[in-house]
Parts: structure tokens; sequence; C-alpha cells
């Protein structure tokens, strides 16, 4: 007769495996990363958003997904974006690096920017491109240390179809999107992983990441106190295998402070707030309450974005900032 499991920690490692036997179970799907403060960081999923405003704008994200799971996940996105003009034409040049982590796999990329933009009506439309690398690994060697049946007749660390050592690849990445916006709202659409890049771990397992299409839209919505200035927006993103549709609700006062509430379909429930420090820095703050059985193992997610935005003009000394919260 097998020993019936109880209590909270036994819980938390079974999920952690179920969890590891989802992430293999979609590996050759859905990989890219989960924002709740999508709204600060459009550029790290649409390249199309580099270079928007006058500014050169520094963007920091972590995310810690899940906390109490153990190997739940952890995020981290670093950007840098800038307008460019080059003769009469206006365009957009960005870096992005991603560091994320989650189950056993790891997944790291970074992508050189472009986007070239055009007046249109009251806006600018942008079309961009990323090119460059997502480095794809697996850490076999801790599938040891979990050494728990999944059911009466499977054994995770024998499991031909899963790698039992350590394994890394690297392959070429392209993303594409367009992006409208004006001084009253923005729309966006983008496409990641146009190329579906094929990662090898050595001549037995590979890996395909498969594309995700992103919609995003977002409205500025000026109060009957001008201090005040409504921001409803929404990001909706699939693989054609399933989908994630963000709801956000924020208020800003006098360009100052910010604070909302979001619902992520079937998943979370959302609260955000931030402030506009000085001088271009800017600081926000997520938490994601579960609303699905998530919640009996885990207290829910934090998430932090830093903001630095500044003009730099050449052949002048001094230099201009303003806040980066141009949308």
């Amino acid at each position: 007769m097998r020993e019936k499991l109880s209590g909270p920690p036994m819980k938390k490692v079974v999920l952690s495996i179920l969890l590891l036997l989802i992430s293999i179970g979609s590996a050759f799907s859905q990989f890219d990363v989960q924002l709740s403060q999508y709204m600060f960081h459009i550029s790290s999923f649409n390249p199309a958003a580099a270079g928007e405003g006058n500014m050169i704008q520094v963007t920091g994200q972590d995310r810690i997904q899940w906390l109490g799971i153990p190997n739940a996940g952890q995020t981290t996105i670093f950007s840098i974006t800038s307008p460019l003009k080059i003769g009469n034409s206006n365009n957009g040049v960005g870096f992005t690096f991603l560091n994320d982590k989650v189950g056993l796999f790891t997944n790291q990329a970074a992508h050189l920017q472009y986007a070239y933009k055009k007046r249109l009506g009251t806006g600018m439309l942008s079309v961009g491109a990323d090119l460059g690398f997502v480095s794809l690994g697996f850490n076999g060697d801790s599938v040891q240390k979990h050494a728990i049946p999944i059911g009466d007749y499977h054994d995770i660390t024998n499991d031909p179809a899963i790698p039992q050592t350590s394994v890394a690849g690297i392959s070429l990445d392209v993303n594409l999107g367009a992006f409208y916006s004006t001084p009253t709202y923005y729309a966006g659409l983008s496409f990641s992983h146009v190329n579906t890049p094929t990662v090898k771990w050595g001549d037995k397992y590979q890996f395909k990441e498969s594309g995700s299409l992103f919609m995003i839209g977002g409205y500025n919505f000026v109060l009957g106190d001008p201090r005040y200035v409504f921001k409803p927006s929404t990001l909706f993103k699939t693989d054609f295998s399933s989908w994630q549709w963000d709801l956000t609700s924020r208020l800003e006062y006098n360009n100052k402070f910010w604070g909302g509430i979001s619902y992520r379909v079937q998943d979370a429930v959302v609260l955000l707030a931030g402030i506009n420090i000085s001088g271009g820095l800017s600081i926000g703050y997520s938490y994601d309450l579960p609303t699905s059985q998530i919640i009996t193992v885990s207290s829910g997610s934090h998430e932090i974005v830093l903001m630095y935005s500044f003009e730099y003009v050449f052949g002048k000394r001094s230099s201009k900032y303003k806040s980066i919260r141009i949308l």
C-alpha cells in the first residue's frame, strides 16, 4: 500500500513536480513570459514600440511567480530604447535582454530592435522588428532530486523523454510588430518567434519555440479635474493552443502617482501602484492574487518595474528628462 500524502509541504513538492511535467508537456508551445505591468514595457514584446516619444527610455522589470512553490519561476527583463532621426525620417532603436527561469527550464534572450515611424493622422504609425537569439536550457541533473513517482507506473527519473543531464542550446530569433499611438490612445499588434527557432540539445533532444500573437490597446481619459487621468488598457496573447487576457484600470494623479487593478481571466486579480519620483525616475509595483487552485499553495506573485527616461542632445552639454509614462 502506498503511503498517503499529507500536509502542506508534501502538497507543494507534488505540485512543483506537476508544474515541471506541464512545462515539459507544453515545451513545443508557448514559452513567452508573463508581465502584470505590461503597459510600462510594451517594447519587451512589440519591437515597433521602440523609440516612442522623444526620450531615451531605460526599463528594468523583475517578477517572482507563485511565491511559495519551489521552482515556480522568476523573470528579469531589461531594455533601452531611443528615438532616432535619420534625415527626414523618424525611427526607433533598442536593445532587450531576458533572463527567465521556470521549473527546470532556463530561457535567455537578447535582441536588437529597429522601428520605422511615419506620421499618420493625429498619431504615429510604427513597424518594427527584433533580431537576436534565444538560449534555452533544461537542468536535467535536478530531475534526480525529485524521485517521487507520478501515478503507479511512471517514474520521471527514468523517463527517456526527459534529459538526465543539464542541456542548453541557442538559435536565431525574429519578432515583428506594428504600433499606432496618439496623445489619447494607442494600439499594437506583434508576433514573437516568427522563424519558429529550434534549439537542439545534443543529438537526442530538441526544443521548438512556437510563436505567440500579442494585441494591446489603451486609452487616456482626462477627468473633470485635469490632475486625474484614467488609463484603461488591455493585453491579449495567444499561441493558438492557449490564451491569456489582461484587463487593467489605472488612475494617475498629477502626473506623479498611479494605482489600479487588473483582472487576468481565469488566473489572477492584480493590484498595482507606482510613483514618478523625480528627474525622469519612476518605480512601479504589482501583486498578483491567484483566483485558481494555485492559491492553496501560493501566496501570489510579485513584480517590480524601474524606469528612467531622459533626453540627450549630441553637441550640447546639458540633458533634459521627463516622465517615461507617455502612454
